[in-house]
C-alpha cells in the first residue's frame, strides 16, 4: 500500500509530531526536536512500566476489562520504536496490505517478520489515551499494513485523515512501545463503530471528573 508514500510519511510524522506554524515553508528538523524537547510536560505518574499523561487517565485505567488487566501485568511480547502515519496531504493512500480499509487509532503497520500480520496487538501506552473524538483508547490496535521502511522492531500507528490527525497520538511518535499478543483476527481490523471497552472507558471518565466537580 505505501510503498511510494514511505519516505513522505515517515517525514510527516517526525514532522507533525511538534507544533509548527502554519506556513508552508520546510521546517528544520532540528527545529522540531527542539521545539518537543520545549514541550511542557504534563503530570508524570508512574503506572506499571509506563507513563500516564493526565489523572483522568490513570483512572481510565483502573477500569479494565479482566483480559486488559491480564494484558497489562503479563511480560510484553515485543518492544517497538513507534512512527506515525495518515492518509492524504503527502501521506499514505489506498488500502492497507490486507486490502482493508486503514481504521484510525486501530491499523498498525509492522515487519511482518517481527509482528505477524492479522495479530491483534494490546499497546498498553495508548490505554486511556484521548482521542480526537472525545472518547479514551481500550489498548487494542490491529497488524494490519506493512512498508518497506519498516524493518525490525518498528511500527507504525495510523491516526486518520489528514498530518492534524497526528495530534491525538503525537507523544507516542518516536516512543518505544511495550506490545502484548492479544490473538489473532480475521477480515480487517474493526470499526470504532462497535467499541464496548472504549465506551467503558469514556464512561469512567466521566463519572471520574463528576465526582471531582462535587
Amino acid at each position: 500500500m505505501r510503498a511510494a508514500a514511505v519516505a513522505a510519511g515517515l517525514l510527516a510524522s517526525i514532522v507533525g509530531a511538534a507544533p509548527l506554524s502554519a506556513s508552508s515553508e520546510p521546517v528544520a528538523y532540528a527545529a522540531v526536536v527542539a521545539a518537543e524537547a520545549s514541550a511542557p510536560e504534563t503530570v508524570n505518574a508512574r503506572i506499571g512500566s509506563f507513563t500516564a499523561t493526565d489523572e483522568t487517565e490513570a483512572a481510565a485505567r483502573a477500569e479494565l476489562t479482566e483480559e486488559q488487566a491480564d494484558l497489562m501485568a503479563g511480560d510484553p511480547d515485543w518492544e517497538a520504536s513507534a512512527r506515525l502515519y495518515h492518509a492524504g496531504g503527502g501521506g499514505a493512500t489506498g488500502n492497507d496490505s490486507l486490502g482493508c480499509r486503514p481504521i484510525a487509532m486501530r491499523t498498525v503497520a509492522v515487519d511482518p517478520r517481527i509482528i505477524p500480520r492479522r495479530t491483534r496487538l494490546f499497546i498498553r501506552e495508548t490505554v486511556g489515551l484521548l482521542m480526537a473524538d472525545g472518547t479514551r483508547h481500550d489498548g487494542y490496535w490491529y497488524a494490519s499494513d506493512t512498508g518497506g521502511a519498516i524493518k525490525g522492531a518498528k511500527i507504525d500507528l495510523y491516526t486518520g485523515h489528514g498530518r492534524g490527525s497526528m495530534a491525538q497520538a503525537r507523544r507516542l511518535n518516536m516512543r518505544t512501545l511495550t506490545i502484548a499478543d492479544a490473538g489473532r483476527f480475521d477480515g480487517c481490523p474493526p470499526s470504532w463503530e462497535a467499541r464496548p471497552a472504549a465506551r467503558r472507558v469514556q464512561m469512567a471518565s466521566t463519572e471520574t471528573s463528576a465526582g471531582v466537580s462535587q
